[in-house]
């Protein structure tokens, strides 16, 4: 049973390195509505993508969990309540209220991860 939890640190690790690699991938599209516009879409590609490799590793994990879902938060405020509110059409809310559950979702679990997962407690503690 242990083994199928284990499961769990990977099945959280490889989407948020998918999300990582598509900030790469799509680089020029984020650019242009994301805040910092090229460097804030990098800098957060390079912060997922290292969170996962966190995850995974089990090092630095407590402290890579905290700071995904501070910058998740970051994204739901700077980005998607935005989106949210200067939509018009019903699909454009739709696709902004997605964003910002799916972050928020994400927030949460890396927080769940850090209390109850996270193997390395430098820099965070217990």
């Amino acid at each position: 049973m242990n083994s199928i939890f284990s499961l769990g640190r990977f099945l959280f690790a490889v989407p948020i390195a998918i999300f990582g690699i598509n900030h790469f991938v799509n680089l020029s599209k984020l650019s242009g509505w994301a805040p910092g516009g090229t460097a804030g879409v990098v800098l957060a590609g390079i912060g997922l993508l290292a969170a996962a490799i966190s995850f995974i590793i089990k090092k630095y994990d407590k402290l890579a969990a905290v700071l995904l879902a501070f910058m998740l938060v970051l994204f739901v405020a700077l980005i998607h309540i935005p989106s949210y509110m200067a939509a018009v059409d019903i699909v454009d809310k739709m696709n902004a209220m997605s964003g910002i559950l799916k972050d928020l979702i994400i927030a949460g679990a890396s927080l769940l991860y850090a209390k109850f997962i996270a193997a390395d407690p430098t820099y965070i503690g217990r």
